[in-house]
């Protein structure tokens, strides 16, 4: 009888495996996208330690329901796996149970898909144990319509998930079984640690501490960014989804005691379907920010096509990004110091750029003090000014005031102190209470 592999530490076994990634164009991109999208594919196979051989594409007029590829094709890849003696085919696309059953069985090499690929990234790199039940229930979400072909990452040759590893079993009812149990006990897992996010975040609501939340498409920089203003020392690389798990601290912000920041993961084109919904609970952490900051690598040829993915998955996930309308967004123009002479003009905005955008560079710091002013003022937005009228031996409540409002004006007329400050209607009525 089969027996489910518990979710382990380490993924893959990262020796030398040398894949070929092939990418199917159905006529949808431009040729920049294409070339992006080739570029991108890359980086998520060298993200879980792949070794790519090259990154091709095919066009795919009428897709196959038996491989996806024409025969001819499929031949011509066979040709390049055996020249370039790789082990693994990466299709960066989409490929049904039967698609990827007959290319392996033809090829005779391990295929997976982009989602398999992105999946098998998310399981090596989830650190608490909510990213790794949720990597987990989107993981099996994916193999359950995938039986058809046996379960394969039932073999423990590599460890870990086991995308790439070897042959399993192919006791299909019992294994579906399995899947529908071990699913059922992640999402009540999932849920009891979502009623526990859900208090630690109703807690913060009722504190003064704003909430800002960094988003964006992976790699563009957040996580340099978070730690720069925070001290803290959150893993930064230069790798496609480096940050799995979310990760919140203070940091000094004008005009506020302090704020509360958090970094998440990022985004990227296609994110499977599985991930969007196992995540869900996370990205919430979004939909309940006082500021979502955009972090844009403005260095990327690319980085319209990125804020655009970013948007897409925001609007799915209920952000309203019209400007002017929802929670504010601050477009944090990031990697200014790679921007070379062809590029350089963006330094100088023109007046018709939004006014919500700062140019950054959170490696340097250059641009950081402006855009976390920028980040006090969007907070500032809605909060009301008044005249306060206190007196100079009031320590408790001019240092209040001075810790959870902005003290715009000061003046002194004998022993009292006359002040206009600028609050929340929140802190307002916090202040009365005093």
């Amino acid at each position: 009888m089969s027996a489910l592999i518990p979710f382990e530490e380490k993924g893959l076994d990262q020796t030398s495996d040398r894949a070929l990634i092939v990418h199917p164009d159905l006529g949808s991109l431009s040729v920049s996208a294409l070339e992006y999208r080739l570029e991108e594919a890359a980086g998520l196979a060298l993200a879980i330690g792949l070794e790519a051989t090259s990154v091709r594409h095919f066009s795919v007029r009428a897709p196959k329901p038996g491989t996806l590829f024409g025969s001819g094709q499929v031949e011509q890849i066979g040709v390049i796996l055996r020249q370039e003696d790789a082990e693994i085919l990466i299709v960066d696309g989409t490929l049904s149970a039967i698609q990827q059953r007959n290319l392996e069985d033809t090829l005779k090499v391990k295929v997976i898909d982009r989602t398999g690929l992105i999946l098998e990234i998310f399981g090596a790199r989830a650190a608490t144990a909510e990213g790794r039940l949720q990597v987990e229930l989107a993981h099996l979400d994916y193999q359950a319509g995938r039986l058809v072909r046996s379960w394969t990452h039932l073999e423990r040759q590599r460890g870990g998930f086991g995308f790439l590893g070897g042959p399993g079993e192919t006791q299909i009812e019992s294994d579906r079984r399995m899947i529908r149990d071990r699913m059922a006990k992640l999402r009540r897992e999932l849920s009891h640690l979502r009623k526990t996010r859900s208090l630690h975040r109703s807690r913060r609501q009722k504190a003064p501490w704003p909430v800002v939340a960094l988003v964006g498409y992976t790699n563009a920089g957040k996580s340099t960014l978070f730690n720069r203003l925070t001290g803290a020392e959150v893993f930064a690389e230069d790798l496609l989804f480096a940050t799995l798990d979310p990760t919140m601290r203070e940091f000094p912000l004008p005009g506020y005691d302090k704020a509360i920041i958090s970094d998440t993961v990022g985004f990227v084109s296609d994110l499977p379907t599985q991930l969007v919904a196992a995540f869900r609970a996370t990205l919430e952490e979004v939909t309940s920010a006082d500021v979502i900051v955009h972090v844009r690598d403005i260095s990327h040829w690319s980085t319209e096509e990125q804020a655009r993915d970013v948007e897409m998955i925001l609007r799915e996930l209920g952000v309203v990004i019209e400007e002017g309308e929802g929670t504010p967004i601050i477009e944090a123009w990031n990697k200014i110091d790679l921007l070379n002479e062809d590029n350089a003009k963006i330094r100088s905005l023109p007046e018709s750029t939004p006014k919500n955008v700062c140019l950054i560079s959170a490696v340097t710091g250059e641009g950081v003090e402006q855009f976390v002013q920028k980040i006090s003022e969007q907070l500032s937005r809605n909060h009301r000014t008044d005249t306060v009228k206190l007196s100079v031996s009031d320590g408790k409540r001019l240092a209040w005031l001075h810790e959870n409002g902005r003290v715009l004006e000061t003046e002194q007329k004998a022993e009292d102190l006359i002040m206009a400050v600028q609050m929340s209607s929140r802190n307002w009525g916090r202040f009365a209470a005093l």
